[in-house]
């Protein structure tokens, strides 16, 4: 017992350092993205206020009796009215609170996308965005989970159950080439392919810009900075309709990567790479994960836990061995 208290707190600190180690590495990574994001976007930040401020010098030069508090007076006004979605362009007269257009809103707070290029107005509107996502987001992540579930069993479980009994290739390799392949075409099907089409309906988008809405969309991080139907709307004779389109490609396209997201959760690689981190994941395995690390370790070799048979014959060894019949055999295989 003595022995086994050693092992069991000798993993513990070696979780805890594997955690540690864990977090400094993660610090390490955003301070890496911090500053190579800095090296990248503060020489063109720079470059813009220069250019800004020698349009406005210009603008006041050639407009003698425009004063410079007038001007900044105007420009304030009009960039507050533009984070709140209200342009002061002449050829931009567009509703941004029709129904579609709110109902592109509220999927994008209640998905956490959240763009910011359409915000309430009113005081009313802040309060009921409160009152309105403090219910709709758990009741969302409720659905997605649902969701989720349902089709893992269809996309995931099933198939890769069926190409175990059919291959008889083990679970742990099955599950990884599945998650590959599921990966790789929700890639195509929902970034790829969505990219092309934005690119031929968005004149202002090249196929870089559209990629990345794309997968700032699918990955909740929704920056804002590019938003569809800004541009397509003033050309498009159904621009509600598109608006309503893009909104059910956002819903789909989230459900697809959160199934690709659990599907590469659940490989037995990932929940055993988690047990170096927290000790007490190792009870939380089920047993069908952990019976295949088992077998993985073992080199193919089937536990007591995971063959019944096994365990009876130990328990009776007088017993003599008699043979399964051939139908049964192939009666349990199918």
């Amino acid at each position: 017992r003595s022995r086994q208290r050693a092992g069991s707190l000798a993993e513990r600190r070696r979780s805890l350092l594997n955690f540690a180690l864990l977090v400094a590495a993660y610090i390490v990574y955003l301070l890496t993205g911090a500053w190579i994001f800095s090296a990248i976007e503060l020489p063109y930040e720079r470059e813009l206020r220069l250019e800004l401020l020698d349009a406005r010098r210009d603008f006041l030069g050639n407009n003698t009796c425009v004063s410079d508090a007038r001007l900044e007076e105007l420009l304030a006004r009009a960039l507050e009215a533009n984070n709140y979605g209200v342009s002061v362009l002449r050829n931009d007269d567009s509703d941004n609170w029709n129904f579609v257009s709110s109902l592109f809103f509220s999927s994008t707070v209640l998905t956490t996308t959240g763009y910011g290029h359409t915000v309430p107005l009113s005081d009313g509107g802040k309060a009921f965005c409160i009152f309105y996502s403090l219910f709709g987001i758990p009741v969302t992540l409720f659905f997605l989970s649902v969701a989720v579930q349902r089709i893992m069993v269809l996309v995931t479980r099933r198939p890769i159950s069926y190409l175990h009994r059919r291959w008889a290739m083990s679970k742990s390799k099955l599950a990884a080439i599945h998650a590959t392949c599921l990966a790789i075409v929700t890639a195509s099907l929902f970034i790829l392919v969505p990219a092309w089409v934005f690119t031929s309906l968005e004149s202002d988008w090249d196929f870089l810009e559209s990629l990345y809405f794309c997968f700032m969309s699918l990955t909740t991080i929704g920056l804002g900075d590019y938003v569809p139907g800004q541009t397509h709307t003033q050309d498009s004779p159904h621009p509600q309709l598109y608006r309503l389109a893009i909104t059910l490609y956002l819903l789909l396209g989230l459900v697809c990567v959160l199934v690709v997201l659990e599907t590469c959760c659940e490989l037995p690689q990932m929940k055993r790479l988690a047990r170096r981190f927290n000790h007490e994941n190792v009870r939380e395995l089920d047993s069908e994960t952990a019976n295949i690390i088992d077998l993985d370790h073992t080199g193919g070799r089937l536990s007591d836990h995971s063959d019944p048979q096994a365990a009876s014959l130990r328990q009776d060894k007088s017993a003599p061995y008699t043979p399964v019949p051939g139908s049964a055999v192939n009666g349990n295989l199918r």
